[in-house]
């Protein structure tokens, strides 16, 4: 068991943070900042559709109703506001970034399955997508351009982003017996991710954007509120 659980998780790092992290790039890189960042939060709202086919947990009615008022929010963002006639944005950039949201998903339920302790496990996805990323970038002649502002951003990155911020999530996944319930916090954090879009890259931000964030977080407060009252 023990080494079954060693080889899905080396496996599974090809999957994230290889795989993944090259998608949600690529989709930053394909439309604005605050859009991908809006649209790569929904990964929320797969994660626990998701759990209900591949851990038997159960979606309640008031879930599957969240989801459906923060994808509206999804449509406003996508579309920039023109939800009327579906035309989006940047198909390709959009499909990159609800793709990544699927990833990630299939990632953190996938690790669900692994005995090995979160530290170690994470050791191990990290170690196993180090040398294809390091290959890709070698082929796209990318390291040359790496300075110093690149080497401190991608420690900061490494520690925060990729290493507790991780653990802890990996911990509460495997704690809980509802992901619908941890997973719908994640949209606290958008609105910081907005001020700070806005602060460093100077990127004016949408009304578009704002309204599919209202939405977003509306169905989160909606699904909050009807677990408070017992619904």
């Amino acid at each position: 068991m023990q080494r079954r659980s060693l080889v899905h998780a080396l496996t599974l790092g090809l999957l994230n943070p290889g795989l993944y992290y090259l998608v949600l790039f690529a989709a930053y890189d394909a439309l604005l900042a605050q859009e991908a960042m809006a649209l790569n939060y929904t990964w929320a709202l797969v994660l626990p559709l998701l759990a209900v086919p591949l851990l038997r947990q159960p979606l309640k009615g008031r879930d599957a109703i969240a989801a459906l008022i923060s994808y509206l929010g999804v449509v406003v963002i996508a579309t920039r506001g023109d939800f009327t006639s579906l035309t989006l944005s940047n198909p390709v950039g959009v499909a990159l970034a609800i793709g990544s949201t699927l990833l990630w998903a299939l990632y953190w339920i996938a690790n669900t399955k692994i005995s090995l302790s979160p530290v170690v496990s994470l050791f191990l996805n990290f170690s196993a997508a180090a040398p294809l990323l390091l290959l890709i970038a070698l082929w796209r002649g990318d390291l040359a351009s790496v300075g110093l502002t690149g080497v401190l951003g991608a420690i900061y990155i490494g520690l925060f982003e990729m290493g507790l911020s991780f653990i802890l999530w990996l911990r509460a996944m495997r704690l809980t017996n509802n992901t619908a319930r941890i997973s719908t916090l994640i949209f606290l954090a958008p609105p910081l991710s907005l001020l700070l879009i806005w602060w460093l890259l100077n990127e004016p931000v949408m009304p578009s954007t704002l309204v599919g964030l209202v939405f977003i977080l509306g169905g989160l407060g909606w699904q909050q509120h009807q677990k408070a009252t017992g619904d």
